[in-house]
């Protein structure tokens, strides 16, 4: 799609400032709204319960993005991509922001790097 990426890495069921990111930013009307047109969102998720367990190849696919794009293992990490995979911005934990504040800061970003 030639689309910008974000790329969050997440503990969907253990990681309680990943929960509220999802809840209150990625789950919003205008961060939707705004991903639906301008961004491809990829979710490499990392549950510890096993009725959450992922198939064994989409865990190996995250364990796979982690190894390049999360060495240290840090929870919530959220990363903007340009088409190709390269970082442009990094949050680490909960974003210091609205879900409006940070749909503009990502829409500043890609202005900037189109």
């Amino acid at each position: 799609e030639n689309k910008f990426i974000i790329l969050n890495f997440s503990g969907s069921d253990w990681c309680g400032p990943c929960i509220r990111l999802h809840k209150e930013i990625f789950n919003s009307e205008i961060f939707t709204n705004y991903a639906n047109e301008h961004l491809v969102l990829l979710n490499a998720d990392f549950p510890r319960s096993k009725k959450n367990q992922l198939s064994t190849e989409q865990q190996k696919k995250n364990d796979e993005m982690a190894d390049v794009y999360n060495k240290n293992g840090v929870f919530p990490l959220t990363l903007l991509l340009d088409s190709k995979g390269k970082v442009l911005k990094k949050w680490e934990g909960f974003p210091n922001a609205s879900a409006g504040e940070f749909t503009n800061e990502i829409n500043a970003i890609l202005d900037a790097n189109k």
